[in-house]
């Protein structure tokens, strides 16, 4: 039995495979690798497929697939909690870059038609590459990452009314009112028709079919209902990517659409790489060579005119220059759905051959330029916010206000925690976010400031060369490692506490005078280890003991051993193996109200109290006639596991137990 299209999918996939390795090497989006590999195979270069009208059929599905995964990725929650930069940073984006790109056409002497067409190609940028390369540069959190991400859903969404609007645009649908007014009854036929299936259809639907507890079942279902909608939307007129898009956000919103979205996204994957392989088999090799020069100026154009574009727009949400520049770079390249608005335009007659293989051209080499541009961004936009002297302002008396105090950098989940211990330790401090609306929440709250701390003037306002601790708290690696550095340069004496995600990222954040650096990874790891003891109802004890042991092993290994050493943290940093701790002497502690020669805490327990607060004074070194008396801060030092034994001593509620009996075994052992 022989299958024509065999022989072509076999060639594809394998020329695929070796593509896609060497991309994956030199750090290349994988869309970029099936773009190459369409040029590679198709008719002007090496001619090894032979079906191309059979590939672009199996590409239309990967284009219906690809829409109906975007209307399920597009919840309602995540559009409720994105709202403001997804309709004002995407409106802004989408419409400037629409206008800016059809005056353009027409001062070049083309049609309105053609210049809005333009702008629809220009305004798209590719949702797959951002995004994974936002994933492998750990920033999907960090405010450029949040911003680009709701740029991205709204161009998702203003997909389909270009879709729409090609057509009208090309003069293929007349715009009278009789024409109109079908077009909106069948649009209204339609969702009419969906939001019946949505309310008293699909759910009890799908749920007879995830009570069945078969895949193959969910499944078919799911591809069953996207291409059914998808070819009622089509059989009325309209586009069978709006109908496979509606069918995606009737899905959306059910308790099953997790399960139906893993199903449906290894089909997705495969035949929207067909897309763009087949894409890139429609470019001619020698349209390129021969106009290369115009190619790479148009590429150029391109890139440089959507981040011109995208920062402004960016900035009406009161974000600081240096992140919309970022965000801005990082939306850049054409987007992939741009091959089909292009593709349409092509048969509607809106776009010629010679300018629709110029567009393929530069949108494969701004696709390619993504991870660059990406990479340098930060240092570019770093460059351009200083060159620019782009600065909030503060009060200038507030910093000039504050000493001894903590300030504070990123006002996420970690630092409302940390600003709520601060205030009721009574620690003063003061905040810096980012993000405008966060400011604005809690403005009159919390003392809390706009602004990029990257930028030393920034951190002179928060009064960072009278400040005890810096504690930087966000989840963007580069602007981490830009507060380090710039913090360190204005005060030497400066305790900074940084967290990472990363282990591996530890060593660089010390050299750059981090004193002290928190991972995720790390501290994660130790959270889940701490639990699964818990759980098999290890002594509390000994599970303590476990992560001191862990935590002194590890950090140890990272820990600089230059930093200066004026300072009990500073001590604790400059001498491996030991730790300094401080314990409030609680009322009815064993040790509430001896003295330190009674207590004899060094012998007994193995630590040594190295100093005591009292009120506002510190009693450095104190003599063995020093009473610990209920209140009393004691700043106690030695090995990390002798500490923890020693802490109960401080407490209230050990209190009732004679002191000798609280004796540690293996100090005690020790000591005989």
């Amino acid at each position: 039995m022989q299958l024509p299209l065999l022989p072509d999918i076999v060639v594809l996939f394998c020329l695929s495979i070796g593509v896609l390795l060497v991309c994956h090497r030199v750090r290349l989006p994988a869309i970029v690798g099936f773009l190459i590999t369409g040029v590679l195979c198709g008719p002007s270069a090496l001619g090894l497929v032979s079906a191309v009208h059979e590939v672009e059929l199996m590409a239309e599905i990967g284009v219906v697939l690809l829409m109906f995964t975007i209307g399920m990725e597009l919840s309602g929650d995540e559009l409720s909690r994105l709202r403001k930069p997804v309709f004002i940073g995407g409106t802004a984006q989408v419409g400037l870059t629409v206008a800016v790109f059809a005056g353009i056409a027409l001062l070049h002497g083309q049609t309105l038609s053609e210049g809005i067409l333009f702008g629809f190609l220009a305004a798209l940028s590719s949702t797959a590459i951002v995004l994974s390369l936002l994933q492998q540069r750990a920033q999907t959190e960090s405010p450029q990452g949040r911003i680009a991400l709701s740029v991205l859903i709204f161009q998702d969404i203003a997909i389909v009314p270009m879709m729409l609007a090609i057509p009208l645009l090309a003069g293929t649908i007349t715009a009278d009112a009789k024409s109109l007014a079908l077009s909106v009854g069948r649009t209204v036929a339609v969702l009419g028709g969906l939001v019946l299936l949505a309310r008293y259809v699909v759910p009890p639907l799908m749920e007879r079919v995830v009570r069945t507890r078969s895949r193959e079942l969910l499944l078919l279902t799911t591809l069953g209902l996207c291409l059914a909608v998808a070819l009622l939307t089509s059989s009325m007129g309209l586009s069978l990517s709006l109908g496979a898009f509606l069918a995606g956000l009737l899905l959306a919103e059910s308790e099953y659409s997790l399960s139906v979205i893993e199903g449906v996204l290894p089909f997705r994957d495969v035949f929207t790489s067909l897309f763009f392989i087949s894409v890139g088999m429609l470019l001619d090799v020698g349209f390129l060579f021969d106009n290369l020069g115009a190619v790479l100026a148009v590429a150029a154009a391109l890139v440089v005119l959507k981040a011109a574009i995208a920062t402004p727009a960016i900035l009406l949400l009161g974000y600081p220059l240096r992140t919309c520049i970022i965000a801005a770079l990082a939306l850049a390249q054409i987007g992939e759905f741009s091959f089909v608005l292009a593709r349409s335009g092509l048969e509607h007659g809106l776009l010629g051959k010679d300018a629709y293989q110029m567009f393929l051209a530069a949108s494969i080499i701004t696709m390619t330029l993504t991870p660059g541009l990406l990479a340098v961004a930060p240092r570019f936009a770093r460059y351009v916010s200083t060159l620019l002297k782009s600065h909030e302002t503060f009060d200038e008396a507030h910093g000039a206000a504050l000493h001894d105090h903590l300030i504070v950098v990123g006002f996420g989940v970690g630092g409302k925690h940390l600003a709520r211990v601060a205030r009721e330790a009574g620690i003063a401090y003061t905040i810096l976010e980012m993000n405008p609306d966060t400011v604005a929440r809690y403005h009159g709250k919390e003392p809390i400031h706009h602004g990029d701390a990257t930028h030393p003037l920034v951190l002179e306002h928060l009064g960072v060369r009278q400040a005890r601790i810096l504690a930087v708290v966000i989840s963007d690696p580069a602007a981490v490692r830009g507060v380090t550095a710039a913090a360190r340069a204005l005060n030497p004496a400066l305790h900074i506490v940084v967290r990472t995600r990363f282990l591996g990222e530890v060593t660089a954040l010390r050299d750059l005078g981090a004193n002290e650096v928190v991972p995720e990874e790390f501290e994660t790891s130790i959270e889940v280890f701490s639990r699964v003891l818990t759980h098999y109802l290890v002594p509390r004890q000994t599970i303590d003991g476990f992560i001191d042991r862990i935590r002194a092993e590890n950090y140890d290994m990272l820990r600089s051993h230059d930093l200066p050493g004026s300072t009990l943290a500073a001590l604790e940093g400059g001498l491996p193996g030991v730790a300094v701790e401080a314990y409030t002497v609680e009322a009815g502690a064993s040790i509430a109200g001896r003295t330190l020669l009674e207590s004899d805490l060094r012998q007994r327990h193995g630590v040594t109290v190295v100093a005591i607060r009292r009120g506002e004074t510190t009693l450095a070194s104190p003599d063995g006639s020093m009473a610990l008396l209920p209140g009393d801060v004691a700043y106690v030092f030695g090995e990390p596991t002798a500490l923890h034994d020693a802490a109960a001593l401080f407490s209230k509620a050990t209190g009732d137990a004679p002191f000798a009996e609280r004796v540690p075994s293996s100090v005690s052992e020790t000591a005989a």
